[in-house]
């Protein structure tokens, strides 16, 4: 027990063991949706289910493990809501690619990722970035997520006149799925720990009681990961029109997991007094190093969660939090019947749930400046609308750089924005 105390410096933190292992208890009830989100996610875009449930559980683990015992930090990790859905909606059954080829975009993206954070370039790249597009990718994205939730649900429709239209809410899905968002919200609320989870087993539950799913156990042995595992189409990737793919992938992933470190490492106490994370580049680099590795397994990019914030709330201060974490992911793999139960309305509401979260970046947009505005209703608009994240993302660079070279405001567009949207701007004119 001194040398866990000693190595996690639990007692420079004023923390105990039992403290962080009861705070990554914690986390893992918060972000346990997505081992049942995941797979259904992912079952869409062709991929075996219960071979992306056990790579869900080993990506999310391997990246707890490593961020817990390398960066030492109390951020848990898994496969990331947003990205999961780019990677099927819009890559594969939006821009026709294989599943396999998408996986090798993503693993083209983490292995930038890791270069990045090992060469130092990560800064220059996010502070590049205007504030804005950052905060419209992430409020694009949780649109996305949202139509599709509604989509999948049936609360919406295709309608031959307007394209879209509201579902029969009478009928067993879409009720299903308004009330575990209504549920969630509830909970959430209430600061229900596991509020999301809870949510999700509860339609399960219904549905399971009602006739509409049938039982088929709770626990067994893993299923077979040989599906998934190293089926990655690394040279398919390398087609022209991935490029954006590749770019979309890093450039969410390299904000998320940044905006995430600074509100949890904050919420814990843990910034010093010149603003600096301890061990950032640890911490990213244990992120895109769980990418690569959830990309041989079998999963979409892995990212650091904002559900940590629940265990930091719990008195979570160190990397063992997180390691507690990856072994409650590894735990879950012996529970793929329960998730093979979860029906894609019983996950709709979480879905929902989690894009109304997304939308929160839009308080901070600066409204009254039209050059900073417009770009982010672009990409808000235009993501779920499309169907694609890359095109959101590269409707929003256009915007934002030709707005502001028309209103003379041309010195607020960095270099590395200028190069951005001109790649962009040559994929959707010659491409």
């Amino acid at each position: 027990m001194n040398a866990i105390e000693r190595y996690f410096g639990i007692n420079g933190e004023n923390t105990t063991v039992k403290t962080e292992v009861l705070a990554g208890l914690t986390t893992f009830l918060t972000m346990a949706y997505i081992i049942f989100v995941n797979p259904n996610v992912l079952a869409e875009a062709g991929m075996d289910k219960g071979a992306v449930f056990v790579a869900t559980c080993l990506a999310a683990a391997i990246g707890c493990f490593i961020m817990g015992l390398y960066a030492r930090l109390p951020v848990a990790l898994a496969p990331g809501m947003g990205l999961n859905a780019f990677f099927t909606y819009g890559v594969v059954l939006g821009m026709g690619y294989a599943w396999q080829t998408a996986l090798g975009a993503v693993f083209l993206s983490g292995c930038i990722f890791v270069l990045l954070s090992l060469f130092k370039i990560r800064e220059v790249i996010i502070n590049a970035i205007p504030m804005c597009l950052k905060q419209g990718v992430v409020a694009g994205i949780g649109a996305f997520l949202a139509f599709i939730s509604l989509q999948s649900s049936g609360v919406i429709i295709n309608n031959d006149a307007t394209l879209v239209g509201l579902g029969d809410m009478t009928t067993f899905s879409p009720a299903m799925a308004a009330l575990g968002f209504i549920v969630i919200l509830a909970l959430s609320y209430r600061k229900v720990p596991g509020a999301v989870t809870i949510g999700i087993l509860l339609v399960a539950l219904i549905s399971l009681l009602t006739g509409h799913t049938q039982f088929t156990g709770i626990m067994s042995a893993p299923p077979s990961i040989a599906p998934t595992l190293m089926q990655l189409d690394i040279a398919g990737a390398f087609d022209v029109g991935m490029i954006s793919v590749i770019f979309a992938f890093l450039f969410v992933d390299l904000f998320d997991t940044a905006g995430t470190l600074i509100a949890t490492t904050s919420q814990a106490g843990l910034i010093d007094k010149d603003g600096k994370i301890p061990n950032m580049g640890k911490a990213l680099l244990a992120d895109s190093t769980a990418t690569v590795a959830g990309t041989l397994l079998g999963t979409s990019s892995t990212t650091s969660y904002i559900e940590s914030v629940s265990g930091i709330a719990t008195g979570g201060r160190t990397g063992l939090m997180a390691v507690t974490v990856g072994v409650m992911f590894l735990l879950s793999t012996f529970f793929a019947p329960l998730a093979g139960m979860i029906p894609a309305y019983a996950t709709a509401g979480a879905i929902f749930y989690v894009a109304v979260l997304m939308m929160g970046t839009l308080k901070d947009i600066a409204w009254s400046d039209l050059t900073e505005a417009a770009p982010v209703v672009v990409v808000l608009l235009f993501t779920p609308l499309t169907y694609s994240v890359a095109d959101g993302i590269a409707l929003g660079f256009i915007t934002f750089t030709a707005v502001k070279l028309l209103t003379g405001r041309y010195e607020e567009v960095s270099i590395p924005v200028w190069i951005l949207t001109l790649v962009l701007l040559s994929k959707i004119i010659f491409l």
